[in-house]
């Protein structure tokens, strides 16, 4: 068993260190961080105030400190999490490079509480090299360190709400989608325009849960960081800004759940575009099922895309997922291309989990074919 555990964690520490030997542009893991789970993760609002993994906070406030003296390390009520993920594969079909590459991404994500309901998150992140079209097996930043959403969490009255700069118009809603995805896309069970909305303004968001397990979640996001781009520039809920909304609804029981939502975003000055998203799961005694549907309308042309995965998380010592998905939204005169992946999970320990995987997507000219070792440490 010693043995076996060696092997399992040979490519981790091979993934982890050759990350620091490979300059930016030799990586060229084609087609795979659009799809990697790590890039969707929400960071700035993934951080548990119970999370033994971090380094302390003192639950529910008690304690919280007077003055702003902490001798130069972290107030009693600050929280910090850290975690490097590597992946090491190469792709079959790629045009560019057949090469085997590596890419990794490092992330840290501070937390402070002031009353012991409120959380005021941080997220900085880092990676081999910034995400293009050609490379997007690059984790999103490049190799400096990027801030990548600032968010206050806080109730108010029966409401949570956030409030928060590069967040996602989805940040308060809940989801239906229990699959343990491999690739980004699927991380989203297919809604990743509705659903899974993302964002990079400024953005007031709520919910409300009912003790039935419903609950419902809106927001407005917008462009309004002058310190940013010129379309930033042109602020928030203006004619000439980029703005969006959402409200979500969603119910929650014990083995089954289901979400629909509806995002408006009217694109700055250009085609207005309404997207609904629909996606549920239901836990079965063997395996764990999730679906999803999103349309979307854009200037009279309608979209569609779909998603189904399938996560049995009892395999031996770790999980196996499988899943099927569009690659984007299509018209109904259009070709549609699937994305197929499949992935086992192993924790070799609290810190570290190994997650070797295949994925195909479909292209009009050559399929690509991925295969993939993730490490995933965190701290």
């Amino acid at each position: 068993m010693k043995h076996f555990k060696s092997l399992l964690i040979a490519p981790a520490a091979l993934g982890f260190l050759s990350t620091f030997s490979v300059s930016a542009n030799e990586v060229n893991l084609n087609e795979i961080s659009n799809y990697s789970d790590i890039e969707s993760f929400e960071f700035a609002n993934s951080f548990s105030n119970d999370d033994s993994n971090n380094q302390t906070l003192l639950a529910g406030g008690e304690g919280l400190v007077d003055d702003h003296s902490h001798d130069g390390g972290f107030s009693e009520t600050t929280t910090a999490s850290f975690s490097v993920d590597a992946a090491i594969g190469a792709i079959d079909g790629d045009t560019t490079s057949e090469a085997t590459t590596v890419d990794y991404q490092f992330n840290i994500g501070l937390s402070t509480s002031f009353t012991g309901e409120d959380s005021l998150d941080v997220a900085i992140d880092s990676g081999s090299t910034a995400t293009t079209a050609d490379n997007p097996m690059a984790f999103d930043t490049g190799s400096g360190l990027t801030v990548d959403g600032v968010t206050y969490s806080f109730p108010l009255g029966g409401l949570s709400m956030v409030v928060g700069v590069d967040t996602d118009v989805s940040t308060t809603f809940t989801g239906a989608c229990s699959y343990s995805a491999f690739t980004d896309y699927m991380g989203d069970c297919g809604t990743g325009n509705s659903i899974g909305s993302g964002g990079n303004g400024f953005t007031v968001a709520g919910s409300y849960a009912f003790d039935s397990g419903f609950s419902l979640a809106g927001s407005v996001s917008g462009t309004a960081d002058a310190g940013s781009t010129a379309a930033n520039a042109k602020g928030l809920l203006t004619k000439e800004g980029s703005d969006s909304y959402g409200i979500e609804a969603a119910y929650t029981a014990d083995s089954w759940g289901v979400s629909v939502a509806y995002v408006y975003d009217d694109n700055n000055t250009s085609a207005e575009t309404t997207t609904w998203g629909v996606n549920g799961t239901y836990s079965f005694d063997l395996a764990d099922v999730s679906v999803g549907f999103e349309t979307e309308e854009t200037s009279g042309t309608e979209k569609s895309g779909y998603f189904v995965g399938v996560t049995f998380p009892e395999v031996g010592p770790g999980s196996v997922s499988v899943g099927a998905a569009t690659s984007a939204n299509y018209a109904s005169s259009a070709t549609e291309y699937m994305i197929y992946e499949a992935a086992y999970s192993y924790p070799v320990n609290d810190g570290l989990t190994i997650t070797p995987g295949v994925f195909i997507e479909e292209k009009s000219g050559d399929d690509l074919t991925g295969v993939i070792v993730k490490s995933s440490f965190s701290f």
